[in-house]
C-alpha cells in the first residue's frame, strides 16, 4: 500500500526508524491509513505526455517574453500594439526585422486582419533601432520557437493517439464552456477516465485541491484555504475558467457574479469546481453538457433577488406592497 506520509505523522519528539515503522504498522492494523491514487500504466504514460507538453508550452511562453524584451531593447515597442507577437502580422515583422528592413512605413504595411486600421500606432511603435546584436538574439530565439513548436506538434500527435479510443468521449466533453482539447486531455491524465476511484465529484475535487478548505475548532471556521492537490489539473481547471468568464454562459455568468463580489482570483477557484463536478459526472454517466444559460442563476434567486430589491426601497423610504407574484405597488 503506497500512502501519503503527511497522512501518518507520529506525535512530535522521540522519532526514530524503528519507532516510525512500528507506528505505521500501529496505524494500518487499525484501519487507519488510505491507500493513494495509483493511476493505470496507461494514464501514467499519458500523464507524462501531457505534463512534458505543458513545460514546453511554458518554455515557448518564456522566448516569446525574450523576444518582447530584445524589442523593448531596441526601443521597439511593437506588443503595446500586436497582441500576439508570434502571430501572423508579428512573425511577417519580426522577419523582415532579421531581413534588415527598419523602414517603420514599410513595416507598418506587413500588418494583416484588424491590424490593418491601426498603421500610425505601428509606425510609431516601430520606430527603433535594431543593433546587430538585437539581430542575432532574435534570430536564435525565433529558431528555438519553430524547434519547441514542432516538439509540441510530436506530442499533440502522440496523445490524440493514445487517446483516440476516447474520441467520442472528449468530444462531448468539449462542448462545456472554456474546456478546450488541451485542458481534457491534461484531466484524462492526472484523473483517469475511470471515475469509481474517486467516490463522489466532492472527493475528486478534494483530491485536485480546488475545493474550500475545512478548518475548523470551537465552532469557528478558522480558514477556508484551499489545501495543496494535483496542481497540473488545478492550473487546467482555472485556465478553462478564466475562459469560461468572457463568455455568455451558465459558467461565464457564475463567474461574473463571484467575481464582483470576491474577486476574480477566488470567481476562477469556484467556476474552475463548478467544471470539475461536470467533467466528472459526464465521464461517470456519459451524459451530454446542459448548457442552462445566463438568466439560471437569476430564475433559481427570484424570490431572493426580490427580497432583496424590497429592503433597499425601504431603506429609501419607501412603503412597497407585493399584490401579485410580479407586481409591486410603491406608495
Amino acid at each position: 500500500m503506497l500512502v501519503n506520509a503527511q497522512h501518518m505523522k507520529a506525535v512530535p519528539g522521540r522519532k526514530t526508524d524503528v519507532k516510525d515503522a512500528e507506528w505505521i504498522a500501529d496505524l494500518l492494523q487499525h484501519g487507519l491509513l488510505t491507500a493513494s491514487f495509483i493511476p493505470s500504466g496507461e494514464q501514467q504514460a499519458v500523464r507524462d505526455l501531457t505534463r512534458t507538453r505543458v513545460r514546453l508550452v511554458q518554455e515557448r511562453n518564456r522566448l516569446i517574453n525574450r523576444i518582447q524584451k530584445v524589442l523593448e531593447d531596441a526601443n521597439i515597442k511593437l506588443a503595446s500594439v500586436v497582441s500576439d507577437l508570434m502571430g501572423v502580422t508579428g512573425q511577417a515583422i519580426l522577419r523582415a526585422l532579421l531581413a534588415g528592413e527598419i523602414d517603420p512605413e514599410y513595416l507598418a504595411h506587413l500588418a494583416r486582419g484588424s491590424l490593418v486600421k491601426k498603421q500610425d500606432e505601428l509606425q510609431a511603435a516601430l520606430k527603433g533601432k535594431l543593433l546587430a546584436h538585437h539581430q542575432a538574439l532574435l534570430e536564435e530565439l525565433l529558431q528555438l520557437i519553430a524547434t519547441l513548436d514542432r516538439s509540441i506538434a510530436r506530442f499533440d500527435q502522440e496523445i490524440a493517439e493514445r487517446l483516440e479510443q476516447f474520441d467520442a468521449l472528449i468530444e462531448r466533453i468539449d462542448a462545456v464552456t472554456g474546456l478546450s482539447r488541451r485542458n481534457i486531455e491534461v484531466l484524462l491524465g492526472e484523473l483517469g477516465w475511470d471515475m469509481s476511484r474517486f467516490p463522489d465529484a466532492a472527493h475528486a475535487a478534494s483530491w485536485v485541491g480546488i475545493c474550500p478548505g475545512n478548518h475548523e475548532t470551537g465552532g469557528k471556521q478558522l480558514s477556508g484555504r484551499t489545501r495543496q492537490g494535483n496542481r497540473w489539473a488545478k492550473t487546467a481547471l482555472i485556465q478553462a475558467a478564466h475562459a469560461a468568464g468572457h463568455t455568455q454562459t451558465y459558467l461565464g455568468e457564475q463567474y461574473r457574479r463571484i467575481s464582483a463580489r470576491r474577486g476574480a482570483k477566488k470567481a476562477a477557484m469556484a467556476v474552475g469546481h463548478s467544471i470539475l463536478v461536470i467533467f466528472y459526472s459526464m465521464v461517470k454517466t456519459g451524459e451530454p453538457y446542459h448548457e442552462k444559460g445566463t438568466d439560471y442563476l437569476t430564475d433559481v434567486n427570484k424570490q431572493k433577488i426580490q427580497r432583496r430589491l424590497i429592503r433597499q426601497l425601504e431603506c429609501l423610504g419607501n412603503t412597497v406592497i407585493v399584490q401579485l407574484k410580479a407586481e409591486m405597488t410603491l406608495t
